[in-house]
């Protein structure tokens, strides 16, 4: 006997900006795309503070240093690079950077979205609290009583529930003296 799964297919991706992406499709698309980035991966925070440093040196000492590997041979053996090199490092640093900004933008933009989700979802939950606390005084909705005593329950405004004072803490504070009256 053979049992037959029906595993479900990656939803076509149109590339044509038409037809929004779903989160899977977009999670998947970051995947395959991170995998053609040249030195992708986290650092550790120590690594990364050290990397810090050094990697932001002022890009005219870049400049003025790529030059004066281009003037020396005997420079250009010692630090293991020659000018042309450096020039086009100095380049991709600069295309990079365009994409990391790119994507900082497109972070920001996705979490905004995500916010604004947040907001409507929040609203029409606060909205359908807020009515269903009415339509439970009428008689005819009184199924929906568990249903608000559930959302009352869970919710995370009003009457909170003060925690027990311990033991060794007084009830009130310590009264503060006054000030002596000066002469």
């Amino acid at each position: 006997m053979t049992i037959k799964v029906n595993a479900p297919q990656p939803a076509a991706i149109s590339a044509d900006g038409t037809v929004p992406y779903t989160p899977e499709q977009v999670v998947e698309q970051l995947r395959i795309l991170r995998q053609h980035i040249p030195d992708f991966g986290p650092l550790a925070v120590p690594d990364a503070a050290s990397l810090r440093r050094v990697a932001h040196v002022n890009d005219d000492l870049v400049q003025a240093a790529t030059n004066t590997v281009g003037t020396s041979p005997y420079l250009s053996a010692a630090v293991g690079k020659e000018a042309p090199s450096m020039r086009e490092e100095r380049i991709d640093v600069g295309r990079w950077r365009t994409v990391e900004d790119e994507l900082r933008t497109m972070y920001k933009g996705v979490a905004s979205a995500n916010l604004s989700r947040r907001y409507r979802l929040g609203l029409t939950t606060l909205q359908t609290y807020l009515i269903a606390r009415q339509l439970v005084r009428q008689r005819e909705h009184a199924h929906l009583l568990p249903h608000v005593d559930e959302m009352r329950r869970v919710a995370k405004f009003g009457n909170r529930k003060r925690r027990p004072q311990s033991p060794d803490q007084p009830a009130t504070p310590a009264p503060v003296p006054a000030p002596a009256p000066s002469k």
